[in-house]
């Protein structure tokens, strides 16, 4: 009878895990945590608010910035709540509904800046190599189709995570090993077969991150291929630094992304520790360092910023 209670106990809800073996100093490193995530909002924010109000802003590398900036508002909201809960109470417990809801939204808004990245890259294709037909193509209703189409094709893609993950029995110890959910660690505590999980989660991966990924090499290449052919080395560096912030944004994204998807498939007992830092950086990072990096990179966006802290 233990047995039975036991299985519909672990069955109703998973145990997140913080720092394992850093349970005493937990609210200790809450506080880089809470600065992380102040500092993601306000900063996301504030350029919202800039790109909002300053209408000389109203570009397709700002609009297309300013897509950026909601999608890392929504993953540190999406993330905080459990991650600060363990740190802060050591709330460990969230029901499989709770759950499957939070997988979602991560893995939407990750397919999402994905998608925004390579809008982003496409930007500075366009602006770069045919300068002068960029008004023309990047017009702004084709900038909210774009856009839209961005949004759609995450919740297509995402949408059948949840579903595929409730039809399992899940009896084992739902212990995960980072403070949120993510489909790779919860198919992995079910007890049936989860062939279907892995195919679709790998081809949809591979669809998306891995395809934005490859577009947006390829359109660097397109990039540095017309730089090099400007005769004009002012002219090339010019170019070439209006693409320095979103390089850094790309890297930033697809390296923690594709790190923790290798782990999490081919990685041994002897990366968990690996595989927990990682789950924070490629969560964390991106909505901390983003508008950070285009603040300080991008000189019409810092004379903005600071006119209206002057004010």
């Amino acid at each position: 009878m233990s047995s039975v209670n036991d299985t519909k106990f672990n069955s109703s809800v998973f145990l997140l895990t913080g720092i394992p073996g850093k349970e005493d100093v937990h609210r200790w490193i809450s506080i880089p945590f809470c600065l992380m995530y102040i500092i993601s909002i306000l900063g996301n924010s504030v350029i919202l608010f800039i790109i909002k109000t300053d209408r000389t802003l109203h570009e397709p590398m700002y609009i297309f910035l300013s897509m950026l900036a909601v999608t890392d508002l929504g993953i540190s909201i999406s993330t905080m709540p459990t991650t600060l809960g363990i740190f802060l109470f050591n709330s460990r417990e969230i029901s499989l509904d709770a759950c499957f809801a939070q997988l979602f939204f991560i893995h939407l808004l990750q397919v999402m800046e994905s998608s925004f990245l390579l809008l982003m890259a496409f930007d500075r294709f366009i602006a770069i190599c045919n300068p002068l037909r960029y008004a023309s193509i990047l017009t702004p209703p084709r900038l909210a189709k774009m856009g839209l189409l961005c949004v759609l094709r995450g919740v297509v893609v995402v949408l059948p995570l949840p579903f595929l993950l409730k039809r399992f029995q899940y009896c084992r110890a739902n212990v995960l090993s980072h403070s949120f959910c993510v489909h790779q660690e919860v198919m992995k505590l079910a007890c049936s077969d989860i062939t279907v999980n892995r195919i679709y989660g790998l081809s949809s991966n591979l669809l998306t991150v891995g395809l934005d990924s490859l577009l947006i090499f390829l359109s660097y290449v397109m990039i540095l291929k017309t730089v090099l052919s400007v005769t004009s080395h002012a002219e090339s560096l010019r170019a070439l630094n209006t693409c320095v912030s979103h390089l850094f944004a790309v890297l930033l994204f697809y390296i923690p992304e594709i790190g923790l998807s290798v782990i999490h498939r081919f990685g041994n007992s002897s990366s968990h520790l690996l595989q927990i830092l990682l789950g924070y950086v490629y969560l964390l990072v991106p909505p901390l360092m983003n508008p950070i990096v285009y603040s300080v990179k991008n000189k019409h966006l810092r004379a903005r910023i600071i006119r209206v802290f002057i004010k």
